[in-house]
């Protein structure tokens, strides 16, 4: 843990930012000012598929290659919706923030977009020029690529071109917690997508890139996510989160949105300095995770134990996750661990379970406050000294902050 003590004086700085808004989850965007929303231009605008395929190609609208990884559309889903553009029908608008003059981000629509840049071939994703699939009304296309349309079909190709798409613009914001309010808002009739996603387009740079690389490839991560990447960023998330305790565990304030952002802009700025020391965490991560299979078995890794019913439950913690990884993180511990019997750390697990319900509620909901955080921080670790038979360092909870500078 020494990279936390390597950057004491950036960890000052953030607290100093962040302020005291405790006890807030990734979803709370309060921290803008009611007066900046009369300074928004929001309008809209109608452009052709055409002109979004350009748009695209040029790079103007960011649809980085991270993102077309992540692909949460089916082939059917994408047949229906060019389908659908090809017939004239209603499609969802796309919602973009104006970044600088002429480039945007995509605040709603990016499998939409994607789903555009694979069909006309420009993606160098996985179901880039993909064959048309399911149709409903239009079946004698079914089969077929966009480069096998002949010229019989050149009224249908443009049909598509000259389509128009409703696209609205949001320029001059001038806070990134209106863009993340607006975002939740635009998906709550959907499947809650993670705030990461915004995040990663926000906070470009080196190491955003590389946890996203990262995540790719990780060993550890395929036990959570077999089907990687995953298309909400949920792997991303868990490795950065993992990265921000390691580094500024004692900065956090409750707001774990704030938390992860700063966390990303200050690696970003830090990358060329600690770029080793930020890829020996990310080892440690894969360390710390295969030790915690070892422990408790691929299936009930990460999953509280339930005393009456005598079994793991069903749904994964990545909260207790978190607690497990942060000290299996550590060498030394984890050499201790190799050296104990792995049935006794799993048993002091279950007895810690059966024994502390302040344990199992640090795990269940709003489980990002920063009593919640250190509760099951400083349970796990009790529980694992004494089982492991030596001493390390447990965070401190002073003054509703929590206080850690090392293992020793």
């Amino acid at each position: 843990m020494s990279q936390i003590l390597e950057l004491e004086d950036e960890r000052e700085e953030w607290e100093e930012e962040l302020g005291d808004d405790d006890e807030q989850d990734e979803s709370d965007t309060s921290h803008f000012d009611i007066k900046q929303i009369s300074k928004i231009v929001v309008y809209g605008t109608d452009w052709t598929t055409e002109t979004i395929l350009n748009q695209l190609t040029r790079e103007n609208i960011n649809l980085n290659p991270s993102f077309q990884r992540r692909d949460a559309w089916n082939i059917i889903r994408k047949s229906r919706f060019i389908e659908s553009l090809i017939l004239g029908l209603p499609v969802p608008q796309i919602v973009l923030v104006e970044r600088e003059k002429g480039k945007y981000l995509v605040l709603d629509g990016k499998q939409r977009l994607l789903t555009i840049l694979q069909f006309y071939n420009q993606s160098k994703s996985v179901n880039n020029n993909f064959k048309l699939k399911g149709l409903e009304f239009l079946s004698e296309l079914n089969g077929l690529k966009w480069e096998n349309f002949d010229p019989l079909h050149r009224d249908t190709l443009d049909a598509l071109d000259n389509q128009t798409i409703r696209t609205t613009i949001i320029r001059n914001w001038q806070s990134e917690d209106f863009l993340y309010k607006v975002f939740l808002r635009l998906n709550v009739e959907n499947t809650p997508l993670s705030p990461q996603e915004l995040r990663q387009a926000l906070n470009p740079g080196k190491f955003t890139d590389y946890i996203d690389d990262w995540s790719n490839k990780s060993q550890g991560l395929k036990y959570i996510f077999p089907k990687q990447p995953d298309f909400r960023m949920r792997d991303n998330q868990l490795l950065l989160k993992y990265v921000a305790f390691q580094y500024f565990l004692p900065a956090y304030r409750g707001s774990l949105k704030a938390f992860l952002d700063e966390t990303c802009k200050k690696l970003n700025k830090a990358w060329e300095k600690d770029q080793d020391n930020i890829e020996k965490t990310l080892q440690q991560f894969e360390d710390a995770m295969m030790l915690t299979i070892k422990i408790f078995g691929q299936d009930n890794f990460g999953r509280i134990w339930l005393k009456n019913k005598e079994k793991y439950e069903k749904n994964r913690s990545y909260s207790l996750l978190e607690a497990i990884l942060f000290y299996f993180s550590d060498p030394v511990i984890r050499e201790r661990v190799n050296e104990v019997d792995p049935t006794k750390i799993e048993q002091a697990f279950k007895t810690l379970c059966s024994s502390s319900q302040d344990f199992i509620n640090s795990l269940k909901s709003t489980t990002n406050t920063i009593a919640k955080t250190y509760t099951r921080l400083a349970l796990w670790g009790k529980a694992l000294r004494e089982v492991l038979k030596i001493d390390f360092n447990i965070p401190e909870l002073i003054d509703n902050r929590i206080f850690f500078s090392g293992f020793r």
